[in-house]
């Protein structure tokens, strides 16, 4: 049943009275209920707006929002029994409303209070305002958004030259939260001079060698400002790359935190997806070197091979990685004894890209015993891998073609040119090569399918002469049978 309206009348005073007409089933209690509780709220909120410059804002000295939430809990449990008034939905939702901004004024005035501290210039203020500005931005990205428009990244940055190693690695944790997922604030650490300034922690430590824990917070930073485009080019070129494939060199030596290399390791590879970064990569002292004799590792392997489908993607990294000894070989026993699927993903595309570019690497592929490895991915291998497989032996293929086609060209312009003595006939001395490329495969088929089965027969630990010569013999001509039905 609806209430029916109040209305208002003047006294003998002239002020408005409130005069509430009857109502029926027990409304006109909770809405007088709900009236005193908006009133007294509202009261709350007019004193806290007349002396809000003057009153530090707390929960504990700011009752506005502890008399708001029991407001609310009285007119939620008055609703529940009232379930046909709409005017108790109406004043909880004011509350509501009204204890939001309540918060969000908190908040705003805490946030500010922080920055404050940051631009106070005191080393104990700047120190706690960096800590808070750690914790505020862990998990909130708003946070992390009005710190920036209120100024928290200057300050952030200059507290860098600290002579503090304790303020130094606080504001460097600052400026990390600061960034995560929030590319204008990874624009803004950059231009605010935080490479450089990082790099002189670096060049110029407090005390002696640089510190772990600093150096670890300084390859944080760079993962996360590298993965915005518009910053790799400038920590490129700053000498960036040479720390961080120093500090992975160290690390790896001295066992250290598996964390702190994959982070190194994701900044390297954030950096490599910029052709003009592969130069100085190269060019550091034994780098892509460094990779491939750490590629067995199994926790750093996926990384090592993300960051070399990178290099090889130019013509300085390609000639990189071809003039290092057993380069093939090592990226082959990658297809034999890596069983994860991304690996094997990437490390055919390494060998698919330089098959393809140069001759002298694929008979190095050849010689490393690639055929075999190939042919057990185009059978067991993802439905990527199987693909590159199966590519690579294409170009093999027609490689091995080419040159027994040209063997035998030359052989047949040989005897050409030779006396002809009695009646020896040129086309009856080389009549049994008459099909040279499809001898050639079915020499290499032959070969790869013997290799692979001895390999299979290690694996299981059986006898070595468990299957027969016979057998490897009558596989490998069924198998060449039917190898035209391979995807190449």
């Amino acid at each position: 049943m609806k209430m029916k309206m109040a209305i208002f009348h003047r006294n003998d005073q002239g002020s408005l009275v409130f005069n509430p007409a009857p109502a029926a089933d027990g409304n006109y209690k909770l809405w007088s209920s709900c009236r005193r509780k908006i009133i007294d709220a509202m009261r709350c909120s007019g004193g806290i707006s007349r002396h809000q410059k003057s009153v530090k804002s707390s929960v504990a000295e700011n009752p506005k929002l502890e008399e708001v939430k029991s407001s609310m809990s009285e007119c939620r449990s008055d609703s529940s029994k009232n379930n046909g008034s709409n005017k108790g939905s109406e004043m909880l939702s004011t509350l509501m409303r009204m204890s939001e901004s309540s918060s969000e004024e908190e908040r705003s005035v805490k946030l500010r209070e922080v920055v404050k501290r940051l631009q106070s210039g005191g080393d104990g203020d700047a120190l706690g305002g960096a800590r808070e500005v750690r914790e505020l931005t862990k998990d909130d990205s708003q946070a992390r958004t009005n710190l920036a428009l209120l100024g928290a990244i200057p300050p952030l940055v200059a507290m860098l030259n600290s002579g503090d190693i304790h303020s130094q690695i606080s504001a460097l944790y600052a400026l990390l939260n600061l960034g995560i997922g929030n590319d204008l604030n990874k624009s803004a650490i950059v231009e605010a001079g935080a490479v450089h300034k990082m790099l002189d922690l670096i060049k110029s430590p407090i005390q002696g060698s640089p510190s772990p824990d600093l150096s670890a917070a300084i390859v944080a930073n760079f993962l996360g400002l590298t993965a915005l485009d518009s910053n790799k080019s400038i920590i490129g070129a700053s000498g960036a790359i040479s720390f961080l494939i120093k500090t992975l060199k160290t690390w790896t030596k001295s066992n250290s935190d598996s964390q702190a290399i994959q982070d190194c390791l994701r900044a390297l590879y954030n950096l490599s997806l910029l052709p003009s970064n592969v130069s100085p990569m190269i060019e550091s002292d034994g780098f892509v070197s460094f990779l491939l004799t750490m590629i067995r590792d199994t926790e750093i392997s996926d990384r090592i091979l993300s960051i070399l489908t990178n290099i090889i993607s130019t013509p300085e990294g390609r000639k990189a990685v071809s003039t290092i000894h057993d380069a093939f070989p090592i990226l082959v026993d990658v297809l034999n004894w890596m069983d994860l699927p991304n690996c094997q993903e990437k490390a055919t595309y390494i060998l698919m890209v330089m098959a393809h570019k140069s001759y002298s690497d694929r008979q190095s592929m050849i010689e490393a015993g690639i055929m075999s490895s190939l042919l057990e991915l185009t059978l067991l291998g993802s439905t990527l891998a199987q693909k590159r497989s199966s590519r690579i032996l294409e170009i093999l293929r027609i490689n091995k073609g080419k040159q027994v086609s040209e063997n035998y060209r030359g052989r047949a312009v040989a005897a050409i040119s030779a006396p002809l003595c009695g009646s020896t006939d040129v086309e009856s001395t080389d009549s049994s090569n008459s099909f040279p490329n499809n001898n050639a495969v079915k020499l290499l088929v032959e070969q790869s399918l013997q290799n692979n089965m001895r390999r299979i027969v290690k694996r299981a630990n059986l006898p070595q002469d468990f299957v027969a010569s016979e057998h490897l013999k009558s596989a490998s001509v069924s198998s060449f049978s039917s190898s035209k039905s391979l995807p190449f």
